[in-house]
């Protein structure tokens, strides 16, 4: 969760949470590897492509090369531009995408 300055209720606190934040933006997972605060946002993500039941793991097939993955990085920032929350994306590389192979129809919901 997201907690705002106001929410922190002492210095203390605020210390405390601004350790748990990076404020380095990565360029590449490698570097995000050598940041805590960078894991902890990955393995997040992932926990909610599990909660969401996002995809199903199915055998390899020989003669389909598997779509590749690319990790996108982006620090959160509040109206004082201090970083707040560390957000990282899992993407597809949809370029890659052939329709009736790799999907049937694509869809965005619009709220």
């Amino acid at each position: 969760p997201v907690l705002t300055r106001n929410q922190l209720r002492s210095d203390g606190d605020m210390c405390m949470y601004a350790l748990s934040v990076s404020t380095m933006e990565p360029k590449n997972f490698k570097e995000a590897m050598t940041d805590p605060a960078w894991i902890d946002s990955m393995q997040e993500e992932l926990l909610q492509f599990k909660r969401l039941d996002v995809w199903v793991l199915v055998p390899a097939s020989d003669n389909i090369s598997p779509l590749t993955l690319k990790w996108l990085f982006k620090n959160k920032h509040d109206e004082e531009q201090t970083v707040i929350r560390n957000k990282s994306h899992l993407v597809v590389r949809g370029y890659r995408q052939e329709e009736g192979i790799d999907f049937e129809e694509s869809f965005a919901s619009v709220l």
